[in-house]
């Protein structure tokens, strides 16, 4: 167990806001000014007040508007860049420089075109790094990381990047792992096959999404603008669209949530601040976490969204680097809006589920839901978040951090463009599950060490041989075909999102546990758990993210189908950062 100066370390950059800084009035700039300033431990020179930057005065971004929408769903090739641009994140005028895709011979944006693609219709991916000699934010060079033991530089090579499909059923060599980067210069990563990526979409319609995963950066890639959404369908999803038994066409929206923290001219601000250990190197240190105070939808801040009185869709990601969210659709009085599950991060659900309370997603997970607006003509609601950082047993969101997302329900009914929809009774033949008995059960651990420099450092590892690093032997090598139970036990305070590449996983259950755990290696024996509680409703369909609760272990079943070099990790990107990620070698 960590003591109560190790927890409050772990709050990282939003928990050092909430207990150092103190809370100023809202000072907003005018447009094009620079923002009022504030001192902050974490950063070598002030960040922008988020009080200062208005809420609610953008539109938000929605990719079917502003044509940024691939249809592949034809199959074939497209040429893909990861490059720079400059946005209005904020909305007072002031440029913001960030990272982003875009298709060959358009300007590249951020967040990067939506793919919508079809099921068994192939489609490639040709990447091309157009990335700058320089990083947008501060690299920590102590860490594990792509340019670690090669002799490379940015500054002469270039920013090494790799796209990984999150959730997609791909072959190894596209998978997009940490070791196949590539710079504009042409080096590449010891795992490097192609930087073009062929995606088969052999797996049913699902909210998937690609972002940056290269290894020792994956944070700061993805917190400069590297990530997209990619829409798979197949013929029950638009069966279900066409028919009225979902909402369809510009009443399907979706919807990327990021925090981030700004300089007072716009820049993106990310924790730069040494290290105090005295043999510290002098660059900026590496954070178990990061908390921005200001919440992108879109990559735009706390935008508004006009909607109709009518059922829409939102496809949700949290795409954010440590944050878990809880969210909830509030009016101005009464009654939270109901949010109606329908698919997790790869499907659907076996049957529509209204959900009693806020919609818990943590950093890698994608929810499918629809919010019907019909009884809300008139109104003006507010997507809150209400979870605490870290999650879920640390201190409540500031107030910027409490709000995401403002839904005007001002538009006139649209009668004739679309048809009315009442969401069908079942979404699946069948409810979701991974059939047959388990070949291999693995007992997995979630646990911490200081390194080095004193640093707390969250790791992966086996109760047989306790915490592992990302370059210790491989331990995980399921037989291809073979289906296994996995079960992670997390012994520390704070939540953590875990990710397999390759598979859609079952969430069997949860349950509280004890061990005896050494105090050294990690490793744990006399393991005795309680009474086992089922997945939560809208966890009910294909995963391949799950939130593992501290205390608890949570199990998984699935199934490996194909052979090849995969990986496995904490999706908080700061963690899988340095080193809560492993291998996983499929035989």
């Amino acid at each position: 167990m960590i003591n109560r100066r190790r927890f409050l370390g772990s709050l990282g950059a939003a928990g050092a806001a909430v207990l150092l800084t103190p809370y100023l009035p809202a000072g907003r700039a005018a447009r094009g000014e620079r923002l009022r300033a504030v001192p902050h431990p974490l950063y070598r020179e002030p960040i922008a007040d988020p009080n200062a930057i208005p809420r609610f005065v953008q539109p938000l971004a929605v990719p079917a508007e502003r044509g940024l929408r691939v249809n592949a769903t034809a199959g074939g090739a497209y040429p893909f860049v990861m490059g720079e641009t400059v946005q209005d994140v904020l909305g007072v005028g002031l440029p913001t420089a960030v990272w982003g895709y875009g298709r060959a011979g358009t300007d590249v944006s951020y967040p990067g075109p939506t793919v919508v693609a079809r099921r068994d219709h192939p489609i490639e991916l040709r990447w091309a790094n157009h990335l700058p000699k320089r990083h947008l934010l501060p690299v920590d060079t102590t860490l594990h990381w792509a340019f670690g033991h090669n002799g490379l530089s940015i500054a002469e090579a270039g920013v090494p990047a790799v796209a990984h499909l999150h959730g997609g059923h791909v072959d190894a060599a596209f998978d997009g792992g940490p070791e196949q980067w590539f710079t504009a210069r042409g080096d590449t990563g010891a795992d490097f096959a192609s930087a073009a990526s062929r995606y088969e979409n052999s797996q049913e319609a699902a909210t998937l999404w690609y972002h940056d995963h290269t290894l020792g950066i994956t944070r700061l890639n993805v917190n400069a603008g590297l990530a997209g959404f990619y829409l798979l369908r197949d013929d029950h999803e638009m069966e279900l669209m066409e028919s009225g038994g979902l909402p369809a066409e510009r009443h399907e929206v979706e919807l990327v949530i990021q925090d981030r923290t700004f300089y007072p001219d716009g820049r993106l601000a990310y924790p730069d601040a040494p290290h105090p250990s005295p043999d510290w190197h002098g660059g900026p240190s590496h954070l178990v976490d990061f908390y921005g105070d200001v919440i992108l939808v879109n990559g735009r801040a706390w935008p508004y969204l006009r909607v109709e009185p009518r059922p829409y869709r939102f496809r949700l990601l949290n795409g954010s680097d440590s944050r878990t969210y809880a969210l909830a659709i509030t009016p101005p009085t009464g009654s939270p809006a109901t949010m109606v599950a329908i698919g997790t991060d790869g499907g659907f659900l076996d049957s529509p589920a209204p959900l009693s309370g806020p919609l818990v997603l943590s950093s890698g997970e994608r929810a499918d839901i629809v919010v019907d607006f019909s009884a809300h003509a008139g109104q003006t609601l507010t997507m809150r978040n209400g979870a605490f950082t870290p999650f879920p047993l640390g201190v409540p969101p500031s107030p910027t951090a409490a709000e995401v997302l403002q839904l005007r329900v001002d538009l006139p009914l649209d009668r004739g463009s679309a048809p009315p929809v009442t969401l069908v009774e079942r979404l699946r033949d069948t409810p979701f599950e991974v059939p047959g008995p388990p070949a291999v059960t693995r007992r997995l651990i979630l646990g911490e060490r200081l390194d080095h420099y004193g640093r707390i450092q969250t790791l992966l590892g086996t109760a047989e041989h306790g915490h592992l690093t990302y370059s210790d032997p491989v331990t995980e090598t399921p037989q291809r075909g073979q289906v296994e139970v996995w079960e992670f036990y997390n012994d520390m305070l704070t939540a953590h999102p875990i990710h397999l590449h390759l598979v859609a996983f079952e969430v069997l259950d949860r349950a509280p546990f004890i061990a005896v755990k050494d105090p050294g290696t990690g490793a744990m024996r006399d393991i005795q758990g309680g009474p086992r509680q089922p997945p939560f409703p809208q966890e009910r369909g294909p995963k391949d993210t799950v939130l593992c609760y501290p205390g608890e272990v949570t199990r998984i079943r699935a199934r490996f189908d194909r052979s090849g070099d995969y990986v496995w990790h904490c999706h908080n990107l700061s963690h899988e950062d340095n080193e809560m990620m492993r291998p996983l070698q499929v035989g």
